[in-house]
This record gives structure tokens, sequence and C-alpha cells, in this order.
């Protein structure tokens, strides 16, 4: 990525060729800056035009959610998936949405033919029904700078199921979520199952009581597509890891790479926003990729593997997401060379032509394994993390849903060594929590529109054009433990609900 400039503290980052905005911090360390737009029930009125057009000129929306809970974990990971269905809606219902992030990507092909103009926003919800909190999301969120009296007082008010009279031409959250819909936008998550099923039920109606009815909503309510960015990262470009935090860096840094070489590679730019909206605009920083800083601890193998670890940040191993990759690239070098000599020795011997060696020709992702779990199954290990993560109910709602089990929305307490060095300098432990809301929903639905944004740069697709935008991943959604994803389709065996029959007429106006 290339550095930006600002022009004073009040006005937003000036776009630049090769990545994302930046300002320069000194000559040797760059920031990345992301706006993010606070809105609440004080401005949302006043940003409700900025977000009807940041959705409709949209290329592609990416949307993650703060929940207030997710109830029991082992049935989220039944191995049959419409009992795991049935236990996400049973969320859903008692559950409800805290906060919605949404990322609105615009191509922009006068500036490049990967150039992205990108809107963010943090939406702060408040359900007018009863639901239950749970005290570790409690926690987890107030951790990592939620404000509850915040969201009390000016939250957006929504209710959950049908709609109650005619509220197509409100201005609400659920009228917000319905233009989404008519945008016919390809839809980005990450390890989107529960964010679909809480959206559907927390801003569109009534959830259908099988999956089948279900995903033959879901095909008719995204017909451009849903993308899934964990299956992308993991069954596609084959990262080690695929926990959200892991996913974005590991694309923010190959993209530099692309820049650098000179080859096809991602470029965004910012709004630049009013000295009035000061107040509602949050800038996240994080560090730029060609800025690495020595750590003086190992890192932590269960949360290089799954992105989460008991310990959180009392852990003495590091968290530090530039570390985990650095580690994970020594390492798939070391592989390349050893295999390398292998297979020069071979032909030596053999006298043959170069050919490829057995472990370049893996069908499946690359795994991690963690230290002592090297011979245990996939499915123990799923099992296993399951089981630890009911023990000490440190499995608090968070959206970068990590590895296995663990992505179940577990806290992520090691994103503070990634977006700030000047932090990681003054707290004693290697795995600092940040005070400062450095995970929010909206600038996790940033990260998943970008891990998808560059997958397409990588495959040279764009996602304006009539075909499916990334053919691998269409309307595939990423099942943990599972080695095929759940297909948004509609079958011959399977009918839409009689709830979504009647939003399609009043999305489309029709009688």
């Amino acid at each position: 990525m290339a550095a930006g400039s600002e022009d004073g503290v009040a006005a937003a980052p000036v776009a630049s060729d090769g990545g994302i905005n930046q300002s320069t911090k000194s000559r040797e360390e760059l920031v990345v800056q992301v706006p993010v737009v606070d809105v609440q029930s004080d401005n949302f009125k006043e940003m409700w035009p900025s977000l009807l057009l940041a959705i409709k000129t949209a290329s592609f929306v990416a949307v993650d959610t703060e929940l207030s809970g997710l109830g029991d974990r082992k049935s989220l990971l039944n191995q049959c998936i419409e009992e795991r269905y049935k236990a996400v809606c049973h969320a859903a219902r008692t559950r409800s949405v805290l906060s919605l992030g949404l990322a609105c990507f615009k191509q922009q092909p006068e500036k490049g033919e990967h150039s992205y103009l990108v809107q963010v926003f943090n939406l702060t919800l408040l359900c007018t029904e009863e639901y239950v909190i749970e005290p570790k999301s409690v926690q987890f969120l107030v951790q990592h700078g939620f404000n509850f009296n915040r969201q009390y007082a000016q939250g957006i008010p929504y209710h959950k199921g049908n709609d109650k009279g005619d509220e197509s031409q409100s201005q609400s959250v659920r009228t917000l979520f319905l233009e989404l819909i008519r945008a016919r936008r390809p839809l980005v998550l990450h390890n989107g199952l529960i964010d679909l099923v809480f959206l559907y039920q927390n801003f569109y109606a009534h959830l259908p009581e099988n999956l089948g009815t279900f995903t033959a909503d879901l095909c008719e309510m995204f017909p451009a597509g849903i993308y899934d960015t964990k299956y992308a990262a993991e069954f596609h470009v084959r990262f080690v890891a695929s926990y959200l935090e892991y996913a974005f860096r590991k694309c923010e840094r190959e993209n530099e790479k692309q820049r650098a070489a000179g080859s096809p590679h991602l470029i965004l730019e910012f709004c630049s926003y009013p000295s009035s909206m000061r107040a509602h605009i949050d800038y996240r920083c994080c560090m730029s990729p060609t800025t690495h800083h020595p750590h003086p601890t190992s890192i932590c193998d269960k949360f290089s593997a799954y992105g989460w670890c008991p310990l959180g940040p009392q852990c003495p191993r590091s968290h530090n997401i530039d570390l985990i990759i650095d580690t994970d690239e020594a390492v798939a070098e070391d592989k390349r060379r050893r295999r390398r000599r292998k297979e020069k020795r071979r032909r030596a011997l053999m006298n043959q032509p170069e050919t490829k060696t057995c472990g370049e020709t893996e069908d499946g992702p690359p795994t991690k394994q963690v230290c002592g779990d090297g011979a245990m199954k996939a499915e123990e290990t799923e099992q296993k993390v399951a089981e630890d993560l009911a023990k000490d109910q440190s499995g608090c709602e968070q959206d970068h849903k990590n590895d296995v089990g663990m992505e179940l929305k577990t806290a992520q307490p090691g994103i503070t060594d990634m977006t700030s060095s000047e932090v990681a300098g003054r707290q004693a432990s290697p795995n600092p929590v940040p005070g400062d809301g450095l995970h929010r929903a909206g600038f996790d639905a940033f990260m998943t529109g970008y891990v998808m944004a560059f997958v397409g740069v990588s495959q040279e697709l764009q996602p304006c054009s009539s075909e499916p935008w990334l053919p691998e991943c269409h309307n595939k959604v990423y099942l943990s433990g599972k080695a095929v994803p759940l297909i948004v389709a509609k079958s011959q065996f399977s009918h839409s609900s009689k709830a979504h029959n009647q939003k399609m007429k009043l999305a489309w106006g029709k009688s």
C-alpha cells in the first residue's frame, strides 16, 4: 500500500494508488485509516439518504453483526445440519442483534480495474421486545469498547419477526434490510450461517421451520448470490487459517506484494466527510503490511490455529497476527524447500523430468496442528474445542468466527497487536484487550468485504458481471466441522415460506 495524506484532523484520508488510504505517522510507520460512520437514533434520519445511496450503488455489500448471545454451543455444532439450523433459530428468536455492520464496496472502473469506493457503517440497535443477553457476551463487548449506556439511550429501535402493518415506507432498520434486498447485490459474510439466520428473524420475518425452506427464501432474497469469506479463505485460496483477522491480514499482505510487483492489486478509496460529521466518524487504524515489529514471545498455538485462546489477554504467548503469518509462511517455505530437494534427488536417481510433488496437489484445505494434537482427527479436535468452550464459558459473542467449533463468535483478544504497536508497547501483556472499541460490527464488515474483494482480484473477476462473481464460492456458506458447505439453493422438494412471499410482494410492489 502506498501512503496518502490527511488535510487536518477533520478530513478523511485521501485515496492513493496501491492500496488502502493511509496517513503517515512517521517515515517508518504507516497506519491504515478506515472511517466507520456511527449510526444511531440521533442521526439515523440524517444518515438515511447516505445509507440508501451506498447500498444501491454498491457492487457488493458485506455484513456483520454483534449479538446478545447464542445459547447452547454444543447444539450449534450438531453434526445434523437440520438440527444445527434449529439451534441457531432458537438463538435468533430469543436473542437480539446489538449492532449491525455494513460495508458497501463500489467499483470505480475509471480509476482502475480493481478500484473500490468503500463506505462503512456501524448501526447501534435496540430490540424493543424482551430478549436474552448473556453475561459473557456483555463482558466481551464491554472489554472491546461497546457502550451499553449509549445503546439503551440511542440504539435504533426495531422489532423482530413479521411486519406490523405497512412498514415499507418507514425509515427503520427493517426497511433498510428490505432496501438491501431490493438492491440485488451480492451479499458477503464471514462464517455466515449465524448472521443469515439472525438477519432474517430480526429484520425480515419469522424464520421457517426447516432449513430447505430457509435456503429457498435466501435464494430469492439475494439473487446475485451469497458469499462466505471463511469458505473462500479455507477452500478456495487455501489459507492455513481462516478466522477473520487472519484472512484479512493475509490478504492485506498479499495485496501489498502484488502492488510492489506491479501485478493487479486492490485499491480502496474512502469518502471525505465534513467536519459537522466528526462526532459520528470513527477511524479504525491498522498497521501497514510493510511494517514489522519484532515480538519477544513465541506465538500461541491455539490462537494461531483457531483465532481464540482460553487465557485471553493473560496468555503469556503472542496473539500477534503478523507474527503468526510470518511463522506460517516460514514453515510453508521450509516445506517447499524440502520437497524441492527431495524431488531433485529423486529425479537425479530416476533420470526423470521435473514434476509436482504430492504435497503440492492436495485437494482439501491446508490445516494447522495445535501442539500436542497432531494425531487428532478433525472431528475429535472440533469436539475438544467445543467441550473446552462449554466448560469455561469463555466463548463470548464475537463476529470474527474462529476455526472449527470456535467460529461461533468467541472472544478475540489479539486484534490490538495487529492494529496498534503503540498500545502494545505500553502494555505489559503481549495481548492487551483494546478499550477503544477496535472490535466492532462495522470494521468487521469492512474486513469481510476486503477479503472478498481481494479474492476477486486474485481470480480477475468482476462483481458486476451477469455471471456469478466467484462461481467456486457462489451461494456456499461455511459449516463448522464440515468438509462441505451449505448450498443456498431452491430444490424441487422445497418451497418458499408464506411470510417470505408476502415480503417479496411488498419489496416489489406486487398485489
